[in-house]
Order: structure tokens, then sequence, then C-alpha cells
């Protein structure tokens, strides 16, 4: 069993940054693909980010590229999410996910954290 608790969330201005955390509990942490998905109000939730349980393998939706970099650190048990050149429309709930189900495209994932709050004022 795995729980994902998400911090750095917060209201920051167009161009600004934020880095985001995501720091798992259970000590399989290190198998699992991770990902990041957001929510924004009125709008299905969609992928953003994920990485590959070494790191090694990235993939990033084509609205966040260059902007967004996914990160992890697998003796903190700890996933990252560096947000760069925010915009109005990342204005989302911000979630963790880890092992998914099936193609990642599906955001079949088996934990999920509860989300933290990314304000980008214009």
């Amino acid at each position: 069993q795995v729980q994902l608790v998400e911090s750095g969330g917060g209201l920051v201005q167009t161009g600004g940054s934020l880095r985001l955390s995501c720091a798992a509990s259970g000590r399989t942490f290190s198998r699992y693909t991770m990902a990041w998905c957001r929510q924004a109000p009125g709008k299905e939730r969609e992928f953003v980010a994920a990485l590959s349980w070494s790191g090694g393998g990235t993939s990033y939706a084509d609205s966040v590229k260059g902007r967004f970099t996914v990160s992890r650190d697998n003796a903190k048990n700890t996933v990252y999410l560096q947000m760069n050149g925010l915009k109005p429309e990342d204005t989302a709930v911000y979630y963790c996910a880890a092992d998914p189900k099936g193609p990642i495209a599906t955001l079949a994932f088996n934990y999920w954290g509860q989300g933290t709050q990314v304000t980008v004022s214009s």
C-alpha cells in the first residue's frame, strides 16, 4: 500500500514558478512509475507529466513541455514537479499518482494523492 501526500501549491503570478512535492509512504515506492495530473474547475482531469521508476524516462503533456520538469528522489520517497513560466491556464488542482494500471493516457492509477491547489493570477 502506498500513500501519497502533495505539497507546494499556492498562488503565483503569471510567469512565476512553483515546485510541487509528492511524498510517498511504502517501501515499494521506487518500483513505481509516478505521474502528475491536474484538474481545472469544470474540466476533466488531464495528464501533466510522468516519470519511470528509475527516473530515466519522462513524458509531458504538450501544454507543459519546456516549462515543467518532473523528477524523483527514491531515497526520500519523493517526486517533484518544477513548474516555470506559469500561465493562468495552469490553474488547477494538481494530483500525484503512482503505479499505472495500463497506458498512462487512461489516467488509471492504483494510488492517488489528495491534490494541491495551484492558482496562477493574470
